[in-house]
């Protein structure tokens, strides 16, 4: 028995959809510029700006398929849809985050032992193009970060390559006007232990929700304590409570009965549960196995 109260979300996929697409091309155009520049000029800063351009272009890609993969119909083999799609674009969006960064903090400190001269002009022009086309592109998915794992993956990507950049124009600036060859692997390191704090985050929540753990703010004993101040119930356990995605909290419980009920006396208590959960807790979708006098375990979390 269950009950759903989630909305249209097709539109907002459209927008978010037509977003990516301009914001993957846009990196790629950058991420070709300053593979060149970094080459010719002999910038790490800007190479490692490059790479971590070209896996905010993986990262784009994955977070678009995802997108598109969550609008397809649920079937017989696939009940639940592509509904995780995101979650698990936005697992690998942070995956790819923190291992890149690795890879800049070994070649940082690798290049600050022998700092080398620099093409400073190059640097310049081409980070300041990179802001302004990460710039524009982190203007285009902010508005739906917030809410949506994928996109605020695929949104710190593009944030972190902008301030990145930014990062990348001061060296740049420094060298050309003060010679200060060792700002380049400074500012590498920087921006790389910027991308673990940042990728963390989302790599633990994305975890969480792929894992079926409980959402963060969600108590299960209060849940419990609420359901059993409903008249005719005598007891809630075997209980599960999991997101399967972030539009999603399904609750699944058995409930011992005080007394051998009708069908529609149980439709009515499930109403009340429902509405309970619903506006109390945000729980949008719930599965209640009733049960009388049976034997089985009464404990709230059972181990299967």
């Amino acid at each position: 028995m269950g009950h759903s109260h989630s909305h249209n979300h097709s539109h907002h996929h459209d927008i978010n959809s037509r977003n990516l697409l301009i914001t993957i091309f846009l990196n790629i155009a950058i991420t070709i510029a300053q593979v060149i520049g970094g080459l010719v000029s002999g910038s790490l800063a800007l190479l490692s700006d490059a790479l971590h351009n070209f896996s905010d272009v993986i990262s784009l890609i994955i977070s678009w398929i995802a997108n598109k993969l969550v609008k397809k119909k649920a079937s017989l083999k696939r009940t639940f849809g592509y509904k995780r799609a995101e979650i698990l674009a936005a697992f690998i969006n942070a995956s790819t985050l923190i291992v890149v960064a690795i890879l800049l903090i070994i070649e940082a400190i690798e290049r600050f032992k022998n700092p080398q001269e620099i093409e400073s002009n190059l640097v310049i022009w081409l980070s300041i193009i990179a802001i302004l086309g990460n710039g524009f592109s982190v203007l285009l998915l902010k508005k739906n970060s917030d809410d949506n794992m994928n996109l605020k993956s695929a949104y710190l990507h593009l944030l972190t390559d902008m301030l990145a950049s930014v990062a990348v124009l001061i060296g740049g600036l420094l060298m050309k006007y003060y010679e200060i060859w060792w700002i380049d692997s400074v500012l590498t390191l920087a921006i790389a232990i910027y991308l673990v704090v940042m990728g963390w985050d989302l790599l633990k929540n994305s975890f969480k929700v792929l894992m079926l753990f409980t959402p963060d703010s969600t108590s299960v004993k209060s849940i419990v304590e609420d359901i059993q101040t409903i008249d005719a119930i005598k007891n809630v356990h075997h209980v599960h409570i999991w997101q399967l995605n972030e539009e999603e909290i399904h609750l699944e419980a058995h409930i011992d009965f005080n007394k051998d009920i009708t069908l529609s006396e149980f439709d009515i208590i499930l109403n009340k549960i429902e509405e309970l959960v619903y506006h109390k807790y945000d729980i949008n979708h719930i599965n209640i196995q009733p049960e009388y006098g049976k034997c089985d375990a009464k404990d709230v979390i059972v181990q299967d």
